[in-house]
């Protein structure tokens, strides 16, 4: 890598704040060692409500790094009383022969209310036989044990769902669709953006870096870098803690779980939006 070191570094209390449709979502990074972000979405039209508390921890195995990504994820549909809470897969990045990443290892999603839960399995198979970045999966009852759907693909091209019953095959994910549809976000209130915003504070970077401008990249990170250091000092000197402005975050030592719980009920509409 030209600029030597990884250049964005999350720090204590950076946030991003994006609006798409009527979906408005808040993260914020409420713990810096180690790293851990929140996230809260709200749909208020929908009425449905997404709390994740995301804390990875990566393993270097000479060609390649595998990334753990604790933490509990929920996504709770109002109208009907349902939340589903799932973990995430690791993700996995290869450096030899030929740089690749995928997703690998057992993904679940489980509603207590329904009993409704879905086990998936990300597989990563040689890219050379051509069946890589698979995924495999099932649906059932939790309370019966019966099994409702068949899942299978490959998650970067499509994935089919088959209902045991019928027989019926259904693509419940196209990337192609998914991927080809998305467009860049716009800035639509210049003086609504926080300073906390990831764009604002990693500008001057992101435009050295774009600009192929290197030296003046790395300085750019390194005053970035020192200003958190000495906003440290100044809160040591005080005795003070630092507290997440839109989570309240507790951690479990002995479990070593994160937990954030979303200060506000819904997120509010953001200055940054992505056209539908």
């Amino acid at each position: 890598m030209i600029f030597g070191i990884a250049p964005y570094n999350p720090i204590l209390g950076e946030t991003h704040h994006v609006t798409r449709g009527n979906l408005n979502v808040l993260l914020e990074q409420v713990s810096h060692h180690p790293p851990v972000t929140a996230l809260h979405a709200t749909d208020e039209k929908e009425n449905l409500e997404m709390i994740w508390c995301q804390h990875p921890t990566s393993k270097f195995y000479g060609t390649s790094v595998e990334t753990e990504v604790h933490g509990k994820r929920q996504l709770k549909l109002l109208n009907h009383r349902e939340t589903y809470e799932m973990n995430s897969p690791k993700l996995l990045i290869k450096f030899l022969p030929l740089p690749w990443v995928d997703w690998v290892g057992e993904n679940r999603i489980r509603c207590h209310e329904t009993g409704l839960e879905a086990e998936l399995y990300y597989g990563s198979n040689s890219w050379i036989r051509g069946n890589a970045r698979t995924i495999k999966g099932k649906i059932f009852d939790s309370t019966t044990f019966e099994l409702l759907y068949e899942i299978h693909g490959q998650w970067d091209r499509t994935v089919k769902m088959k209902d045991v019953s019928s027989g019926k095959e259904t693509v419940i994910y196209n990337a192609k669709e998914a991927i080809s549809g998305l467009k860049a976000p716009i800035v639509t209130d210049l003086k609504g953006v926080w300073p906390s915003e990831s764009a604002v504070i990693w500008g001057v970077l992101s435009q050295a870096i774009l600009g192929k401008d290197w030296n003046k990249a790395r300085e750019a990170k390194k005053v970035v870098e020192e200003k958190q250091r000495e906003l440290l000092r100044e809160r040591e000197a005080k005795g003070e803690t630092w507290v997440p402005n839109h989570f309240s975050v507790a951690h479990s030592k002995e479990g070593g779980g994160w937990d954030c719980a979303p200060i506000q009920q819904w997120v509010p509409p953001a200055p940054i939006s992505v056209p539908l």
